[in-house]
């Protein structure tokens, strides 16, 4: 008699594991379309204004002061490109700027790598202290140090240089480059300089042949950063360039906008739109080392 009577149980067990079963199926497959829907929206939110960029950067004048607009051009013209070249003179100040972002890119780069390895592997008392200064050091608006920084600068003769404006772009981002590269360096297993200093290879040997590869990630992003940041910044640049012939692409794209709060939508579109490629060809360029030599420097060649 029990044969017979458990045998429905087991039966009925079965059937409700099998419910539940398509049930968590069903759930993940809701949650992984509303994942998707979730996706799709938030990169439309962020492609938008790119879109409206592009565009607009190609419309007549009509077509931007229409009362009707419409989201894509009805004939697609480089007029704006060509009034921003001229009228701005975008080539030289664009030339400026990457002069300037490139070289607080290299100087930051080689300064605050072995910095933040010294933060990261030397137990010193100046350690806190370096700390304790990188996180004051983002606390402080721009506008509370640019008088201070261009009263240093004045008796340098570095006022109104490209040379004063790296400095200080340099100054500005080294403190978040190195908390940054620090975080890297401390993630790297102390056993493989240990293993190298066996090898008989020094504190710098070490440095540039095991630590330097496996920082590769971390190298670019602090690249990526210092170069983007000093590309697109325009507070420093307006107070301390006054030259034209020396002025930076954003203080150029700031002409577009008239006194009056006029601005000419479509030049500025078209300017702005040529100010995004130089940050995309240095990220394409250097975006393949995110993950080539993340683990070469482990390999004893």
């Amino acid at each position: 008699m029990s044969v017979i009577t458990d045998a429905p149980r087991a039966q009925d067990s079965g059937g409700q594991d099998d419910d539940r079963s398509r049930s968590r199926r069903t759930r993940r497959r809701v949650w992984r379309a509303l994942q998707y829907v979730a996706l799709v929206l938030f990169v439309c939110f962020l492609g938008f204004p790119l879109l409206f960029l592009v565009t607009a950067a190609f419309k007549t004048q009509q077509e931007l002061q229409s009362p009707d607009p419409q989201l894509l051009p009805a004939q697609w013209n480089l007029d704006n490109f060509i009034g921003a070249i001229e009228r701005a003179g975008l080539g030289q100040a664009a030339l400026n700027s990457l002069v300037v972002a490139l070289a607080t890119t290299l100087i930051v780069v080689v300064v605050s790598l072995p910095a933040a390895y010294a933060l990261a592997r030397f137990q010193t008392r100046l350690r806190g202290l370096a700390t304790g200064w990188i996180l004051l050091s983002q606390v402080f608006p721009f506008i509370l140090i640019i008088i201070p920084l261009f009263l240093m600068l004045r008796p340098l003769g570095l006022n109104n240089t490209l040379g004063g404006l790296v400095v200080v772009y340099v100054v500005w981002s080294l403190p978040f480059a190195l908390w940054m590269l620090r975080g890297y360096v401390a993630a790297i297993p102390s056993e493989l300089e240990e293993a190298g200093a066996m090898d008989g290879a020094s504190r710098l040997r070490v440095l540039v042949s095991i630590i330097m590869p496996l920082l590769g990630p971390g190298l670019v992003a602090t690249a990526l950063f210092a170069f983007i940041g000093s590309w697109n910044e325009f507070f420093f640049a307006l107070v301390l360039i006054k030259d034209e012939a020396l002025q930076t692409l954003p203080q150029r794209l700031a002409l577009f906008v008239g006194s009056e709060g006029q601005v000419a939508l479509g030049q500025l579109a078209a300017g702005s739109l040529l100010a995004c490629i130089p940050s995309l060809v240095f990220f394409a360029i250097i975006q393949r080392r995110l993950t080539s030599g993340l683990l070469s420097g482990a390999v004893k060649g």
